[in-house]
């Protein structure tokens, strides 16, 4: 997307959920909601969908991609672009580097000598690399065939989910933060940037330290400021904010900081022990500085919750519409069953002038029924404003919230036990790209979107 289109969506984003913190109905209803119809059973027994949607298995773990690397496994968050009348599909792949027969390389990593080893982020002193990265997809909408498949980055570990930037390219995380010693050169934790480009090349393996060393899950770029948020998966986790010092040029540094509730310091989110917040309740933030952000102990969630910040139960996904952030929380709520929470930034983020009107953060999604929503993990944001979310469970479904806050089931796993992720939307709205981890499979779901009833 370019920065216009990437704005135009998230207009039709905000204005869908402009009325959500008014709602008042309860979430925990006991029957499921459908709002394309119940589900119909597949007869292959592998996903059941709607009357009128079909699926398409566009991408196996294990095929000779076009660049001679095989296609890895354990496909996470995606990102897909507009480029030329085709989508680029940017894919993470969530492995560590003790993954070899998953990996790109071969069982033995027989085909890592095929690769420019300055284009590698972590080569493992020769004897460990890492297998992490990315993969991007060329796919052909109106036809539904993969064009080409190719290795975008190499050598980072565990790359969960990410998201997408105004300037074509993708955000990928590490949610890992090893230190480097004798099987590994370098430390992991990081983000780094990947093009959105129709030709098979290597991005060049910059780490984003500046934004911060720790459990990376998810990030999103505010298109006016060039604002980056991010999740960590952590089940005390922080939400976390880089100003860069240029926007829009990540890898020259800026500012990173933690979200707080004002006047409440080390505000716990979670619901677990008791209820601290309520459903659709609005709380002012503010954003507390942090230091030492790529330091060598797993602790920067730690130090930022003790100067004063927020903590969340695993934050995971994460999207961004019209001046609102939107992120899921995978084990928030009194049964650990999912949150969604709304982020609304100040008309001044950013700036000195953030004072004279706070961002503000509301709860406007928690599960307490394991039927209704369980585990929700990677999101995206259909164009017409549904929020599209992916279970993090082996039973999994691939849920939604409408624009008024009502959850619905949209899909269901049938087939080998299997979580969804990366659920992302091409460009025009047309396909619904999801994958199966465990499977290794990437999957694009078509149909009539636009028959959608009220719930």
């Amino acid at each position: 997307m370019n920065r216009r289109k990437f704005i135009r969506n998230s207009l039709g984003i905000s204005l869908g959920f402009a009325g959500l913190s008014k709602c008042s109905f309860d979430q925990t209803i006991s029957a499921e909601l459908f709002r394309y119809g119940k589900l119909v059973k597949d007869a292959n027994g592998y996903l059941d969908l709607p009357k009128g949607f079909s699926y398409k298995i566009i991408s196996k773990t294990g095929e000779r991609m076009t660049d001679g690397f095989l296609l890895p496994g354990a496909p996470d968050g995606m990102g897909a672009f507009e480029k030329n009348g085709k989508v680029i599909l940017i894919r993470n792949h969530e492995l560590d580097a003790d993954e070899k027969s998953n990996g790109p390389f071969g069982k033995d990593n027989e085909l890592l000598n095929s690769i420019d080893k300055s284009m590698f982020f972590d080569y493992g002193n020769g004897t460990f690399p890492s297998l992490g990265g990315t993969t991007s997809l060329v796919y052909n909408e109106s036809n539904g065939s993969v064009e080409m498949q190719y290795l975008s980055l190499a050598g980072t570990n565990r790359n969960c989910a990410g998201g997408p930037t105004p300037w074509n390219s993708w955000i990928t995380c590490e949610e890992d933060v090893s230190n480097k010693g004798t099987s590994q050169a370098h430390n992991h934790g990081y983000n780094f940037e990947v093009p959105a480009s129709a030709a098979a090349q290597l991005s060049e393996p910059i780490a984003l330290k500046a934004m911060g060393r720790f459990n990376h899950e998810a990030v999103c770029v505010s298109p006016d400021s060039g604002i980056v948020y991010q999740t960590e998966d952590r089940s005390d986790g922080l939400i976390y904010r880089f100003i860069p010092n240029v926007p829009g040029k990540l890898h020259k540094g800026g500012l990173l900081q933690a979200l707080a509730i004002k006047g409440q310091k080390s505000f716990d989110t979670m619901n677990w022990a008791s209820r601290n917040i309520d459903l659709f309740s609005t709380f002012e933030v503010e954003w507390i500085d942090l230091t030492d952000v790529d330091g060598p102990k797993d602790d920067l969630r730690l130090r930022g919750f003790k100067a004063g910040a927020a903590r969340f139960a695993r934050g995971e996904g994460m999207w961004h519409g019209n001046k609102e952030v939107f992120f899921a929380c995978t084990n928030g709520g009194p049964k650990k069953l999912g949150q969604v929470f709304k982020y609304v930034p100040s008309e001044f983020e950013g700036t000195s002038r953030e004072i004279e009107s706070p961002g503000k953060l509301i709860l406007f999604a928690e599960s307490d029924n394991k039927n209704i929503l369980k585990n929700c993990d990677n999101l995206t944001i259909a164009p017409w404003g549904d929020i599209i979310l992916c279970e993090d469970h082996k039973d999994a479904y691939l849920r939604g919230i409408t624009p008024d806050g009502k959850i619905y089931t949209f899909g269901h796993n049938t087939g080998a036990r299997s979580e969804f992720a990366g659920a992302t939307f091409s460009p025009s709205g047309k396909t619904l790209f999801v994958n199966k981890q465990d499977l290794g499979h990437t999957l694009a779901i078509t149909g009539p979107w636009d028959n959608r009833m009220a719930l």
